[in-house]
């Protein structure tokens, strides 16, 4: 059996909580308990997340209890200074258990224990530049969804620590499983390591209208060649204007924004449907299938074979496994076991 050590403090952030469904459902899918799964704290007893709520606590002990340990963030981690017998324990898991991960901003206890020394590393993009300037030995890669450099594994924001758990299940039971774990938790897309923390939808938050609606005819007409011209014609501006004004609202150029709306474009296409890739390159607007690969590699990390080779090899579990009728009903009936009301 792996066992999985959680280490939590004061202000912890509860989705990072989560992560525990995903080992809960490998165990489903191998159908024998793989994994257990135990939660720590510097003195045991309830522990207060960022909400108030209240988690039960065994006191932190030796790190040889856990095969993995798994080193949780607090929302603020430059406001919170992680003590010392924190640090201590951190430092002998570091060098006793198979791995030690921290996720989310848990990478900066991490970094303070000087596990990360030298090292590549990733945590939530609002705080990465900052990790950087304090701990200059670390190599920080602000733009990853999770990194594996030895025993020590980092992830971005919140959700990025699913894929991390997924990560894992996959590195120590095999891909099929993951992949059969991510479909019982409805995962849309299993990220690997190296696919950008950010999404297109949400990066391209223009301030205008004008700019708004010019993201909108390029969606509708991704297939066809778009030329600054005919977008400044669209916004009813110069083209000299357009691009001074549609970077300064979205902080990127009309080139850079136009491939990133391709690229999820595609991506989804290639998920949810059958097509060739050449056709699929074609209905996105790319030159031809290499194109789309290189941008593929650029944008997600992957290229676009691996994501069809995701979405088609789904392990489904027998019927008579099937009990899950809500994922999110069951993972929110598991969380409340495990708290107690502030």
């Amino acid at each position: 059996m792996h066992r999985i050590g959680y280490l939590l403090t004061d202000g912890f952030q509860m989705l990072s909580l989560a992560t525990q469904t995903v080992f809960e459902y490998a165990n489903f899918v191998v159908k024998s308990p793989f994994y257990s799964i135990e939660i720590f704290s510097p003195a045991g007893g309830l522990v207060r997340s960022s909400l108030g709520l209240a988690v039960d606590t065994r006191p932190m002990e030796a790190p040889r209890l856990a095969d993995t340990w798994i080193i949780v963030g607090v929302s603020d981690p430059l406001t919170v200074e992680p003590v010392e017998a924190v640090l201590d324990f951190v430092r002998q898991a570091g060098s006793q258990a198979r791995r030690t991960a921290g996720v989310c901003t848990g990478s900066f206890v991490l970094a303070e224990a000087g596990l990360l020394a030298g090292r590549r590393a990733t945590t939530h993009w609002f705080f990465a530049q900052e990790m950087q300037k304090r701990y200059p030995n670390i190599d920080v890669d602000d733009d990853r969804i999770y990194i594996i450099d030895g025993p020590i594994w980092t992830s971005a924001g919140m959700t990025a620590g699913l894929d991390l758990a997924l990560g894992m299940v996959e590195k120590d039971i095999g891909a099929d499983v993951a992949r059969s774990v991510a479909h019982n938790l409805v995962m849309h897309q299993r990220r690997s390591g190296g696919q950008s923390q950010h999404s297109e939808m949400l990066d391209l938050a223009p301030k205008s209208d004008r700019i708004q609606n010019v993201l909108n005819y390029v969606r509708q007409n991704l297939t066809r060649p778009l030329s600054v011209e005919e977008l400044a014609e669209t916004a009813h501006l110069s083209p000299r204007q357009f691009t001074r004004v549609f970077t300064a609202e979205t902080g990127q150029s009309p080139a850079k924004a136009i491939e990133g709306l391709r690229l999820e474009a595609a991506r989804l296409m290639i998920e949810q449907g059958r097509h060739s890739l050449e056709m699929i390159a074609r209905e996105t607007g790319f030159r031809d299938r290499r194109h789309m690969r290189e941008a593929f590699m650029r944008g997600y990390g992957v290229p676009p074979q691996a994501v069809r080779r995701d979405a088609r090899s789904v392990v489904l579990p027998a019927p008579e496994e099937v009990r899950v009728a809500s994922t999110t009903v069951e993972s929110i009936i598991q969380v409340s076991r495990s708290i107690s009301p502030s």
